[in-house]
């Protein structure tokens, strides 16, 4: 993209604004399911502005523009925003403004402030527009800019989706419309829409290619005892498809009749949806006689709560990530000192090495390759035209992951690519300290992410150092990287821990143009014992990878914590090493050997 565009698009957006008398719009990063990943008709902030987060919000005023976005991204908003006429607002920081007041600021008392419906959370179009109305300014919803100010806008895909066998889900569609639909009853529900699109694959056991890395389609549902209608562009479907999903007891209609379809609906009927995730446009397409139950949706939480089957690809994805990962480490241990590594190379080859495992689908996030003070962005992306070279020097950090069509992938590893300072090595051995403490932690039935998240932090925090974003979120099978509704961070989440769910373990330590340090494995909570105290969880470690034993302060270490390291880098090996070739096996004895 080029920069130089972004004045002339927000000037286009201030002529719209002037011609529908508007003080404000306001741009999140989202689409009409809330996806964290939206399909490239609906990247509207990013076409505004240029910023490719995938978290943040743009406000345009009559003469002003700001992007509210959280510490994962305030050094890459400060780059990518340099020079476009938008300033850049640190959001949980003591100096900056609250989003909702500095709109009141700039809309002045009588203002009017735009949002486009269809594309914002009805939970945050209600509370924007409730403290607004306490100022005397009013919220208009209905006005699509984009439509106009967009003039190569792309198209909805129509990308043909398919359906996955139960021998990769684990349960037919057909039960889990029935678990689905049983649950309504607990809540007096009588329907249910399903909006956010990662829910519709799980349930009807679909997936597409709509979207990058989250192997959705774009498409709404509504769940009842009488039917279960999926609304899908029709364009999308095989017959194989259509047939498949009409077996399961599913009536097929068009996408964008779910407006129709709501606004029908029978006088009396109770409507469950869950405000966050619903746009605001569909959510005020529910007839006034109508009741809505606004609760957390059932079928997230099982969605995040695996069975038998989707562990076992779980595993088996792991074990191809693993086996890749060595083949790439290899290559990228003798690559260094012959200079002969970018930031960019580094993604290729992941993509290459991952590729040739069987059911690789693709990648399942950006690859996050950040060299020396690169690594310290914490959602960082190198491109061609902007990256850095690997120099045998210093801390390398690389995020990434895949799709397999029995799993998804996600790790992180910190490597020294040559000499460290003592500062890097102790910095890192807390880091280690932290992830050793959460993969080895006991805890009773019931408890929330939130409360663990501390023995991630507590050897940092014990020398006042900190990191910003959480310790861990849920991960999809062979659907999105980030899932809810469990995770692991500081904020409270009022949801609990429970077997089944595979959650990531990542802490993290970050130097402003120094380096950056993670270590992030996949665990699944199990259940541990039960006793007249109750019932015990603890972790299992599913990731299958070694973690660089150069960087360590093995004297900040405890044995417990060495044994822990030992006795994953013994199961690395005996799970590997039978997939490998004899100098593979060689290189990976080495890298798992006690330390």
């Amino acid at each position: 993209m080029n920069k130089n565009e972004i004045p002339e698009r927000l000037s286009a957006l201030r002529k719209f604004m002037e011609s529908k008398k508007l003080d404000v719009f306001v741009i999140p990063s989202t689409d009409p399911h809330l996806s964290e990943y939206p399909a490239a008709t609906w990247e509207s902030r990013k076409w505004i502005s240029g910023f490719t987060g995938s978290a943040g919000t743009i406000v345009v005023t009559t003469k002003k523009a700001g992007l509210f976005t959280d510490s994962r991204y305030f050094l890459q908003g400060k780059t990518e925003l340099a020079n476009t006429g938008i300033d850049l607002f640190k959001m949980g920081l003591p100096e900056t403004p609250d989003m909702i007041d500095w709109i009141i600021d700039q809309a002045g008392e009588n203002g009017k402030v735009g949002i486009e419906g269809l594309v914002y959370a009805a939970s945050d179009a209600k509370k924007l527009g409730d403290r607004l109305k306490r100022k005397n300014i009013e919220l208009i919803t209905e006005f699509d800019p984009f439509e106009e100010v967009w003039q190569d806008r792309p198209a909805i895909p129509q990308n043909e989706i398919f359906t996955l066998p139960d021998d990769i889900t684990g349960e037919s569609a057909k039960s889990k419309i029935k678990r689905i639909v049983e649950s309504l009853k607990k809540e007096d529900a009588d329907g249910m829409l399903m909006v956010t699109l990662d829910t519709i694959a799980w349930t009807f056991n679909i997936r597409g290619n709509d979207v990058d890395f989250n192997p959705v389609a774009v498409a709404y549902a509504y769940l009842s005892e009488k039917e279960t209608v999926l609304f899908i562009d029709p364009a999308k479907l095989t017959n194989e498809v259509s047939n498949n999903l009409k077996e399961q007891g599913v009536t097929l209609a068009a996408y964008n009749k779910v407006f129709e379809y709501i606004g029908k609906l029978a006088a009396g009927t109770t409507v469950m949806v869950t405000s966050s995730k619903i746009n605001h446009k569909l959510l005020h397409t529910i007839p006034d006689n109508c009741n809505v139950v606004d609760v957390p949706s059932p079928a997230d939480l099982m969605k995040s709560t695996k069975n038998e089957t989707e562990l076992k690809g779980f595993r088996n994805a792991m074990l191809k990530d693993g086996i890749a990962l060595v083949k790439f480490y290899m290559w990228m241990e003798k690559a260094v000192p012959a200079n002969e590594v970018t930031e960019v190379t580094i993604e290729e080859k992941l993509r290459e090495y991952r590729s040739q495992q069987p059911l690789y689908f693709g990648e399942s996030f950006n690859t996050i390759a950040g060299y020396g003070g690169n690594g310290a962005i914490v959602h960082y992306h190198a491109t061609p035209e902007s990256h850095s070279k690997v120099e045998p020097k210093g801390l390398m950090l690389i995020d990434s992951g895949a799709q397999f069509m029995d799993g998804t992938t996600d790790i992180t590893r910190t490597l020294a690519v040559g000499e460290l300072t003592d500062q890097m090595k102790k910095d890192y051995t807390n880091v280690l300290k932290g992830h050793i403490q959460i993969a080895t932690a006991i805890y009773p039935q019931g408890t929330r992410g939130s409360q663990l998240d501390v023995l991630a932090r507590k050897a940092l925090w014990d020398n006042c150092l900190h990191y910003s974003h959480g310790t861990g979120h849920g991960i999809g099978h062979f659907l999105n990287v980030h899932e809810g509704p469990q995770n692991i961070r500081l904020e409270e989440n009022p949801v609990t821990l429970q077997p089944g769910m595979v959650t990531s373990n990542e802490p993290g330590l970050y130097r402003a143009d120094e380096y950056g340090i993670r270590i992030e494995n996949l665990i699944v909570t199990q259940e541990l014992k039960k006793n007249e105290f109750g019932t015990f969880y603890n972790f299992e470690t599913i990731t299958l990878c070694p973690i660089d034993t150069t960087p360590i302060d093995k004297e900040l270490l405890t044995q417990k914590e060495i044994e822990w390291l030992n006795n994953y880098h013994t199961i690395v090996f005996e799970q590997l090493n039978t997939h490998l070739s004899g100098e593979e096996k060689a290189w990976l004895k080495e890298k798992t050997k006690a330390i």
